[in-house]
């Protein structure tokens, strides 16, 4: 070993031994002869001092360094002075007088600096990513993520389950996203899909008698990018036999309150049991079923007192099917004409048409530019319902499409609660979205679609709906949601042939391309397939959360950028022809397309 200890292990009860330390050049002074050198590695930091009435030879060769030289440091451990002990370092009541150092590499000049922080460009960061890895931040993050999974497999562990890899080449099947191919040399024109997550395998494992099954699973989605999202992502895959939902719903809610009481113990779960809110529910309060509910500001319904008011831009919107719903965004009465420009702007961004305020003052006088088409008495109900005090602005949004209200004043309630400071990341309202609606209509193609994917189980008193009203049904789903983000989801799987079947005719899935795609697990179904489901909670998204971070990327080791390209490697990349003649693949490249 080129070390004996770590340089974040010395302390005061080392003083007198000899020991050999190597790492990073972290920090590097001169103080008038006197070379202090902060030596880093993994563990921690080291002060390292050369002076050069004990070895002029050793601070000649330590007047050349620089920072991020690799260094190997035998020395004396001493005494740090009273005045010189840094409390805030593990090491900070000793140093090491240096004896002999050897370089072991240099560096060149950094693209940014890695000893402290500072505001970077992220594609800078991303092209020399090795270096980033090396900050202090980054190398927390990768600290965290793998405690948060080795905490999952050592409690999972001792539930019995067994964890199992499924195959990474599988079969392109529909799951909601697109797949990334990769095709076959020895089979040309065909092709495997890396799996989007292995739902198939994971219920055949089920059936295969496993009963107690998880992977940390990499999953492959071809999709648009955002902050929450990579191409290629990590999730703690789980599947259980003979259980129903709140076997399951228990299970993880006592990991994830155990985990982060134990690596996270600076943040609070605010509830517990955690609350299990409808899907419903949840649209109707907060117009997301991924609810922030770390503060109230929740949507209200005021359609009824709006129906006949007079205000045309209320009264069309629910003329057509839509509705009014607002928020009170409290002590905010006091905002100008500007702002509340700004924010309209922000909700027409969004989709919506416009914004309708209600701006209440200290004093308690009422300002609104729809105040004069509502009676004395639906105005004094408006104002009952939406809960206004002096000092509150009331906000509203209408629109025919019931889904664009929902999405404007869930963004404006997220992006107000910001403003107001009810954000607090050390606070964790974990919660339960129960009761989705099993399938969604397309108007495009005219069917109906799954809402999750196709193997989710309607629930059996929903079971007669099938045949009568579709959109009615209500599948045995469940989302995990924590401070605004879904952190997994999960349901009752399908485990009888007929029904799976019955399911893949309502979404328009012939029947000869339902056998194609999925008749390993339809043959699977008939050969004794016990009652079973699962959750997938996302790993990325739970160790960004839990590192305060602002983006999966900053807790990925090598992440893909916001376009999906991998910066520091220059992936994707053109294949060479041979490689092409090999697969059988000639790439035409869009502008040929228009050409041809």
């Amino acid at each position: 070993m080129y070390k004996t200890h770590t340089c974040g292990e010395l302390r005061i009860s080392d003083v007198g031994k000899t020991v050999t330390l190597a790492g990073w050049v972290h920090r590097y002074r001169d103080h008038g002869g006197i070379y202090f050198i902060d030596l880093r590695d993994r563990f921690g930091l080291t002060q390292v001092v050369i002076n050069p009435e004990d070895s002029p030879e050793l601070s000649k060769l330590v007047a050349d360094v620089r920072v991020e030289w690799v260094l190997q440091v035998i020395g004396e451990v001493r005494a740090r002075p009273a005045d010189a002990k840094n409390p805030n370092l593990d090491t900070g009541d000793i140093e090491v007088y240096a004896t002999e150092i050897n370089v072991l590499n240099t560096c060149k000049p950094l693209p940014f600096s890695i000893n402290k922080e500072e505001n970077t460009d992220e594609t800078l960061r991303l092209k020399y990513r090795f270096l980033d890895l090396r900050r202090e931040r980054m190398q927390k993050n990768l600290i965290l993520r793998h405690k948060i999974i080795k905490y999952m497999r050592d409690y999972l562990d001792a539930k019995d389950f067994l964890e199992i890899e499924t195959p990474i080449l599988f079969k392109t099947t529909p799951e909601g996203a697109r797949d990334y191919l990769v095709p076959s040399r020895i089979y040309p024109g065909e092709f495997y899909a890396l799996p989007q997550s292995p739902q198939q395998l994971k219920q055949l494992l089920q059936v295969a008698g496993v009963e107690r099954y998880f992977q940390i699973a990499r999953c492959f989605r071809d999709e648009d990018q955002r902050g929450d999202r990579q191409p290629e992502f990590t999730q703690l895959d789980l599947e259980m036999s003979f259980v129903e939902r709140d076997d399951i719903l228990d299970l993880m809610e006592d990991l994830f309150t155990k985990m982060c009481e134990d690596l996270v113990p600076q943040k609070k779960i605010l509830f517990s049991p955690w609350p299990k809110l409808t899907y419903q529910e949840a649209m109707d309060r907060f117009g997301k079923d991924s609810p922030d509910l770390r503060f109230g500001m929740e949507l209200v319904n005021i359609s009824d007192l709006a129906k006949d008011c007079g205000f045309t831009v209320f009264e069309s919107a629910i003329k057509d099917g839509g509705s009014v719903r607002g928020i009170n965004a409290k002590t905010l009465g006091e905002y100008t004409r500007k702002q509340l420009d700004e924010l309209t702007d922000q909700v027409k961004l969004w989709g919506g048409k416009g914004l309708a305020y209600v701006k209440i003052s200290e004093s308690g006088e009422e300002s609104s530019p729809f105040k004069k088409f509502f009676s004395n008495e639906k105005w004094e109900e408006l104002l009952k319902r939406m809960e206004a005090e002096k000092g509150d602005l009331l906000l509203f949004v209408a629109d025919s499409k019931p889904a664009v209200v929902y999405d404007c004043l869930a963004r404006l309630r997220v992006m107000l609660g910001d403003r107001l400071g009810l954000r607090d990341n050390n606070k964790l309202a974990f919660c339960w979205i129960v009761d989705f609606p099993l399938f969604e209509w397309s108007e495009e193609e005219q069917r109906w679609d799954a809402t999750h994917h196709p193997f989710t189980r309607p629930k059996k008193e929903d079971f007669d709906l099938l045949d009568t009203d579709p959109g009615k049904v209500r599948g045995d789903q469940y989302d995990m949601v924590l401070n605004n983000y879904e952190l997994a989801s999960g349901s009752i799987r399908i485990h009888e042939r007929w029904l799976q079947e019955k399911v893949f005719d309502l979404i328009g899935l012939p029947r000869d391309v339902a056998r194609d795609r999925f008749h390993q697990i339809m043959d699977a179904f008939e050969y004794g397939a016990p009652p079973h489901g699962g959750i997938a909670p996302g790993i990325d998204r739970f160790v960004m959360l839990m590192a305060d971070e602002p983006n999966i990327r900053e807790v990925i080791a090598f992440p893909k950028n916001n376009a999906a390209r991998d910066i520091m490697s220059g992936a994707p990349s053109p294949a060479m022809e041979g490689q092409l003649r090999e697969l059988h693949i000639k790439v035409v490249y869009p502008e040929e397309e228009k050409k041809s």
